[in-house]
């Protein structure tokens, strides 16, 4: 197929569905294929592979993937085989123009698989839904701004929701805020409800800050590193250089992982010449724990009790620094070893192995990802592994401290700019005194409350800055017809999914700038910023000519959005459009200790860290000490405990063929799977004491439910066997997501819990 002729979807051919072992470390040569054949599958091996040159390095462009940190001095290949797909898939040759949508209903386009629907290419003129035709159709960029100012105009401020997905730079989420709340609303949910919020609300009542402590320069200096909850090579693969090094020094690695990752065992780096032609690897976890998903805080607690019964912990440190201690030794006194193991699924030894090891070490890294954010207690998961931190004060020193590793490329800077539905994180004082208006100080809505005043009928209008709203959240079945009774839709995109097709009664497609492209605006090209899991900011520079002369950047979308709704003037959304910089010294003036010579230090080497006051150890926190902190239960779920004997425990994945919504390929490499996602993975004991055999059909019903409610179910999922804790199970994301119920998310953080959900398999 030429690149003139019609995308056509392609149907899963079950036929060539392939499941195998995969006995390879994660990089090597796996990793050059994929790369090689995510080139030919996007048509740009030549320009490709020149760009790939230029990421997350100085003066190139920060990877619109993932969030992990960039080095001061990068390697040749400063990029990742996940890295590389969003740079192909970004600045693929393919176009959806309006010629594609005048040849393709959006009743059509529904039938489409997520891939299919990327995979067609970019964006390239701004659309308008006609329901007289049921397709978009083309509209001038003026006639779209007007059109939805004045429905906009049309609504309560509390009824419209600004939504962000976290690739939007530094400056576009500045101006994506203001706007909002200049309209008079806080609703400015944004992916980090979906993923570490938990970590947003844990980490200020414990250690004073929101975010992570760790540097990479921790990682050269560190004795330990304990992992939880994270899958390295599919999630954020270039960290796996930084725990080659560790590893290769001597540092025990010790993860807890329900499943055994790939690339948490053995990694082969496909920058090392003697390790491509000789096959060898590097051994990363030196210990491996398949805890039971949603068993972290019951290990945490066994990990925690053997070193206070030891007597392992610093007393010192903590008798300075610390408040709750003997609280949380008292309770742990009162917990028994059978409870621990029983909960947590894994023997005592190994506990008190872990603990020993930990022990012996003069700092340790705690690492986690969303395997401890996304559950009914994923709040005191986190807290819990600031507990086992705090026990031997390892936060505040070289080569130790806490590590969230966070997902969209600049989904941490968006808070740090504003991008929150809570005011009292918000700098208003000086909103008042730059702008000159008066800012909501009513709590906005975050992701799960969104979705709640969808289906209520209270939200009637949703804008959203990237992302694939829709096939993100829980409960697909009840939310996308509530999502249609929304009366205006606004999608800011680079490419087409599902959100944009699930439309309001008004709807528009508004086609963005990539930020690897190059923006050119009145006053020269622009540069624009993000900050990585480390609490590091980056400058950078698009690279390649634009998809269209049609497209406009996320940030002047945003100030024409701005000056079609809103009658302030003090604000010059022009003149900020016309020059970024300006909007990093409105940065700077806003958030002046985050943000001191935010212009002058952009492409400083590895970049510039913004202050962290635990890092020195001052706690800003209501007792000016780091909290120790007690577990209300060792239960994952205490409030939706459902068990049985056909009862599992399901927990979400992400595939080595994806990142986050976005599906490159059918394949996951890793876990032996080929062309197919519809799957449930489970352990031979489990599939043959509920009568099922390898390669069954089996639909997946939830077991969790409210009076009056539908059952959520998913069909097709086809049984293959795998190593993971008996009674649990696991499926791809956002194939499953209709088995999560809204309401079935963390308590305080309100994090859909993706990664406990307890269901029935019935065989079809």
């Amino acid at each position: 197929m030429s690149l003139t002729d019609e995308p056509r979807p392609q149907p899963v051919d079950e036929t060539k569905v392939e499941i195998k072992p995969y006995t390879a470390p994660a990089g090597g040569w796996g990793s050059v294929r994929s790369l090689i054949k995510s080139f030919r599958r996007e048509h740009n091996p030549v320009s490709g592979s020149s760009v790939l040159l230029k990421q997350n390095k100085p003066q190139g462009f920060a990877c619109v993937s993932c969030a992990w940190a960039k080095p001061a001095d990068p390697h040749v290949f400063e990029f990742c085989e996940n890295g590389a797909k969003a740079t192909t898939w970004e600045i693929t040759p393919k176009r959806v123009t309006p010629a594609f949508f005048a040849a393709h209903p959006v009743r059509e386009l529904l039938t489409w698989r997520d891939h299919d629907l990327e995979e067609a290419g970019r964006l390239t003129e701004p659309m308008r839904w006609d329901s007289g035709t049921d397709k978009y159709v083309p509209v001038s960029w003026d006639q779209a701004f007007r059109e939805i100012g004045a429905e906009l105009r049309q609504l309560k401020p509390e009824e419209i929701v600004f939504y962000s997905s976290g690739r939007a730079s530094l400056e576009a989420s500045y101006m994506y805020a203001l706007f909002a709340r200049m309209l008079g609303t806080n609703n400015l949910p944004d992916s980090s409800n979906m993923c570490h919020e938990s970590t947003s609300v844990a980490l200020p009542k414990t250690i004073g800050v929101p975010v992570g402590t760790v540097t990479l320069d921790d990682f050269k200096k560190t004795d330990c590193i304990i992992f939880f909850g994270q899958n390295v090579a599919t999630s954020s693969p270039r960290m796996l250089h930084d725990l080659q090094e560790a590893s290769r020094r001597g540092v025990p690695i010790i993860t807890f992982n329900p499943l055994r990752e790939r690339g948490l065992e053995r990694f082969t780096n496909p920058q090392s010449p003697v390790e491509m032609l000789t096959g060898s690897s590097t051994r990363i976890s030196s210990q491996y724990l398949q805890v039971m998903p949603g068993g972290d805080i019951a290990a945490i607690c066994g990990v925690c009790k053997a070193l206070i019964d030891s007597g392992q912990v610093d007393h010192e440190f903590i008798t300075e620094h610390t408040s709750g201690f003997d609280a949380l030794a008292e309770s742990l006194r009162n917990i028994s070893w059978p409870q621990i193991e029983r909960e947590s699924g894994l023997r005592r030894s190994e506990l008190e192995t872990v603990a020993a090891t930990y022990a012996a070490a003069k700092s340790c890294i705690g690492i986690y990802g969303m395997g401890l954010t996304q559950h009914r207690n994923g709040v005191e998961n986190v807290q819990m592994i600031v507990n086992l931190l705090l026990l031997r004060g390892n936060i505040g020193k070289e080569g130790a401290g806490i590590c969230p590793v966070r997902g969209h490329s600049n989904v941490q800077g968006q808070r740090t700019v504003g991008i929150t539905e809570k005011p009292d994180l918000v700098p208003n004082d000086k909103l008042r005194e730059i702008y000159g208006f008066e800012p909501p100080m009513k709590k906005g809505l975050n992701t799960v409350e969104a979705c709640e005043g969808i289906l209520a009928g209270t939200v009637k209008a949703f804008v959203s800055l990237g992302g694939n709203f829709v096939r993100a959240i829980p409960d697909h079945d009840r939310m996308e017809p509530a999502w249609r009774r929304q009366r205006l839709t606004v999608q800011i995109l680079t490419k087409l999914n599902r959100t944009a097709l699930v439309h309001g009664e008004v709807s528009y497609i508004l086609p963005c700038l990539g930020r690897i492209e190059i923006d050119r605006q009145a006053t020269g090209k622009q540069a624009v910023s993000m900050e990585d899991s480390t609490a590091c900011i980056h400058g950078s520079w698009g690279q390649v000519e634009p998809a269209s002369p049609h497209l406009l950047s996320e940030i002047r979308i945003v100030a024409e959005l701005a000056k079609a709704t809103l009658t302030n003037p003090i604000v010059n959304w022009d003149r900020w459009a016309s020059s970024y910089a300006l909007i990093r010294d409105a940065i700077e003036r806003t958030y002046p200790k985050r943000f001191k010579d935010f212009n002058k230090r952009l492409f400083q080497p590895g970049g510039f860290h913004r202050p962290l006051a635990a890092r020195e150890r001052k706690w800003n926190t209501k007792t000016g000490k780091a909290n120790f902190t007690v577990p209300d239960s060792l239960i994952t779920d205490p409030d939706v405990d459902v068990r049985g004997p056909d009862v599992l425990r399901l927990f979400t994945l992400r595939s080595n063929g994806q990142f986050n919504t976005t599906i490159y390929s059918y394949d996951d490499r890793f876990r032996g799977i080929h062309g197919t996602r519809r799957v449930i993975l489970m352990h031979r004991n489990d599939i043959e004491r509920l009568g099922l055999s390898e390669g069954n059909i089996v639909t997946a019903i939830c077991a969790a439910s409210r009076p009056g409610e539908a059952p959520r179910q998913v069909a097709g999922l086809r049984v293959v066997p795998y190593e993971l804790p008996e009674g649990s199970c696991a499926g791809y994301y956002p194939e499953c997501n209709p088995l999560l119920p809204l309401w079935h998310h963390a308590k305080e953080s309100k994090v859909p819990a993706a990664k406990s959900i307890p269901v029935r398999l019935i065989r079809t």
